[in-house]
């Protein structure tokens, strides 16, 4: 099944690996526009993150950077796969390796946060 495009969609981590820094309080807002995609992201220990990478099907390649709130910066690459749970919502399964500490790769699942308006 495709997914719906992330446009506009927020979404939250709903499970992080150790060396991961998000957090279910940091919240990503995707924009999507042909096969680009975006995402600016706050909360928990986030100051300030950002998300660009190019859609292909149901995967996707992002890199990412962010502010955290104690003033590390830090920076990555993430391959994702896209899917759809029970309840319609997206889910996005994140497999991040970070650029700017040494190798710790590790797993992300996010979820949309608001079910998806349904049609009258």
């Amino acid at each position: 099944m495709k997914t719906p495009s992330l446009n506009g969609i927020k979404m939250n981590v709903i499970k992080t690996a150790g060396t991961g820094v998000v957090n279910s309080d940091t919240i990503f807002d995707f924009q999507e526009t042909e096969n680009i995609v975006t995402a600016a992201y706050s909360g928990g220990l986030i100051a300030r993150g950002f998300l660009a990478g190019i859609r292909q099907g149901e995967r996707l390649n992002f890199t990412f950077c962010q502010l955290q709130t104690d003033g590390q910066m830090d920076n990555g690459l993430s391959h994702c796969v896209l899917s759809l749970d029970g309840d319609a919502l997206i889910i996005l399964t994140e497999s991040f390796e970070w650029k700017s500490r040494d190798g710790s790769p590790g797993e992300n699942i996010f979820r949309q946060i608001e079910a998806p308006l349904k049609s009258s």
